[in-house]
């Protein structure tokens, strides 16, 4: 008779597996500058950050890259009463809490260029923040792929002086003292990864680069004091920008000196995989009505021949007889007393 169900063993019938799987993401300058005349440049009233989309950000076809906002810490020296000094500490502190934590005395802890929070060091107490959409990132950016390029001269009509920076080295050497997960260090590309050249962090869960406000300092591997940063932003320095326009104004200045953006992001797919047995006496018969006629099996020339099914569809089922899942070949699958097959179900999750 036909064989309908048949009971996989979870010790030899049943595995998992986990796949990492990732996907490149570029990031042209175009679209950051505003490729639609600014109207993929979503800005807001609160004034605190503003958002690019790869379209006009009204249409129904558009999708959220990231954000950009910018803050210091308390203990800069540009903290005092600029404008929107208060918005500008809140969002330093807001970053800092989320991504760096706190430390024994129960106080937020500033960026650190070298990564080494509790040794001290050099700290990022002026910090650009790029904040990408979950959309690009998926479970989280692949280490050692992140790339960005500026152009860190000239002025805002005529610029040049190509930037690049990278976190080199991260696949293999990372850091993992944050609350948010995993970070590598951002170096420029054209200095040996040390200390001295760190520029940025990038906190590959999260989702988040960090940039020192020092970064258009210079191309030459070690960034200048953020004073000297000439006209890499709009008409000012950063120092003055900071303390003497809005965060959307110094967004807008770093929006255009983006050159390229690009990484790989991450997803992790989870797999079960079910082997579906049939011995050599399983399965052989059919329980479709047209397999049959007036009492003889219809795919059989001879009584004396072997029956023969074939398979079409493999159901999975809880213990209550509950059709849970369904997988279809592709062709049907001869089946009949002299063959035993295998087939190989996979769910991802």
């Amino acid at each position: 008779m036909a064989t309908t169900f048949k009971t996989l063993n979870s010790a030899n019938d049943v595995t998992s597996t986990r796949t990492l799987l990732h996907e490149a993401i570029p990031l042209t300058g175009t679209i950051a500058s505003g490729t639609y005349t600014d109207n993929n440049i979503k800005t807001y009233s609160h004034g605190m950050f503003e958002s690019v989309y790869d379209y006009p950000y009204l249409s129904s076809s558009a999708n959220h890259i990231f954000d950009v906002t910018t803050g210091y810490a308390s203990n800069s020296s540009l903290s005092g009463s600029g404008v929107q000094n208060s918005k500008k500490l809140n969002i330093y502190s807001q970053m800092a809490q989320v991504l760096v934590g706190y430390d024994a005395t129960g106080s937020i802890q500033s960026f650190d260029r070298d990564g080494d929070i509790a040794l001290g060091g050099d700290k990022i107490n002026e910090a650009i923040f790029v904040n990408f959409s979950r959309l690009l990132t998926k479970d989280e950016m692949k280490k050692g792929s992140f790339v960005a390029s500026f152009l860190t001269g000239g002025t805002p009509a005529a610029r040049t002086d190509l930037m690049t920076i990278a976190d080199h080295g991260a696949a293999a050497s990372y850091k993992v003292n944050s609350p948010a997960g995993e970070y590598g260090i951002l170096y420029t590309s054209s200095a040996t990864p040390n200390a001295d050249s760190g520029v940025g962090l990038v906190y590959y869960q999260a989702g988040v680069a960090v940039l020192t406000g020092s970064i258009f300092g210079g191309i030459d591997g070690t960034p200048a004091d953020k004073s000297s940063m000439g006209p890499g932003f709009a008409s000012g320095t950063y120092d003055s920008l900071a303390t003497g326009s809005t965060i959307q104004v110094l967004a807008d200045s770093f929006r255009n000196r983006i050159h390229n953006i690009s990484f790989n992001n991450t997803v992790e797919l989870n797999s079960t995989v079910y082997f579906c047995r049939a011995s050599h006496n399983e399965f052989n018969y059919s329980t479709n009505p047209t397999y049959l006629s007036e009492s003889q099996i219809r795919v059989k020339n001879s009584t004396t021949d072997n029956p023969v099914s074939y398979v079409t569809t493999v159901g999975l089922y809880s213990s209550d007889n509950e059709l849970l899942a369904v997988a279809k070949l592709s062709e049907p699958l001869k089946k009949d007393p002299s063959t035993e097959v295998t087939l190989r179900v996979r769910l991802d999750f």
